[in-house]
């Protein structure tokens, strides 16, 4: 079964960095776009960041440009996503996502219906 499996979360004062790490079951996602989505609590699951199959390209939200990066590793068949200059805002459960394209359209990588596997999420606490 084709799984992910997010690492990295925990507990980080503001200002402070942390890396997120997806790891995927199937070496087919070395050929699927990557994305970072996060859900604070009350609200809905929103895109944090994407990544086409090769790290050609990537997007970001306006919110976390140039404090976030995400990257992969497809030897590893993994997707990470560097945090820093955490705000008390990013506080959330980080999920990662993949979608059987190796790119997406500029209309539709901040989209939750473009990613067909999602992993089960993990809790980045940022206390200010």
């Amino acid at each position: 079964q084709v799984q992910l499996v997010e690492s990295g979360g925990g507990l980080v004062q503001a200002e402070g960095s942390l890396r997120l790490s997806c790891a995927a079951s199937e070496r087919i996602f070395s050929s699927y776009t990557m994305g970072w989505f996060r859900q604070a609590l009350g609200k809905e699951r929103e895109f944090v960041a994407a990544i086409s199959w090769n790290g050609g390209w990537t997007y970001y939200a306006d919110s976390v440009k140039g404090r976030f990066t995400i990257s992969r590793d497809n030897a590893k068949i993994t997707v990470y996503l560097q945090m820093n200059s955490l705000k008390a805002e990013d506080t959330a459960v980080y999920y990662c996502a993949a979608a059987r394209f190796r790119m997406l359209s500029a209309g539709s990588y901040h989209r939750r219906d473009s990613y067909d596997y999602w992993g089960q999420g993990t809790q980045v606490t940022v206390s200010s």
